[in-house]
């Protein structure tokens, strides 16, 4: 995203890579897998962030979570984001991932 950014946007995605990436993702304790399912519920549960939480469905993908963990850690999560943000998420993981 850092490279697509317009010009006078960049600075967001260096904050983000720097603050995100550099900070939180570098630390020991929990491995990529659990991170990454980790970060799209808190994103999921927010509310109003479908273009983040798209884009952390593929990155659970890219580290090797597949659908049925990503529904299932929904599912463990309904209680607490409620229906509609849950349902809203899994619009999204369809929408990623279409196949059953």
């Amino acid at each position: 995203m850092q490279e697509s950014a317009p010009l006078n946007q960049k600075h967001m995605q260096e904050f983000l890579s720097a603050f995100c990436f550099g900070d939180f993702y570098t630390r020991n304790g929990l491995d990529l897998i659990t991170r990454e399912l980790l970060t799209l519920y808190i994103i999921s549960a927010l509310g109003g962030a479908e273009g983040q939480v798209k884009a952390h469905v593929q990155g659970n993908i890219n580290v090797g979570n597949d659908k049925e963990t990503v529904i299932t850690a929904i599912t463990h999560c309904l209680p607490y984001m409620g229906f509609p943000r849950t349902l809203n998420t899994l619009a999204c993981v369809n929408e990623i991932i279409p196949k059953n």
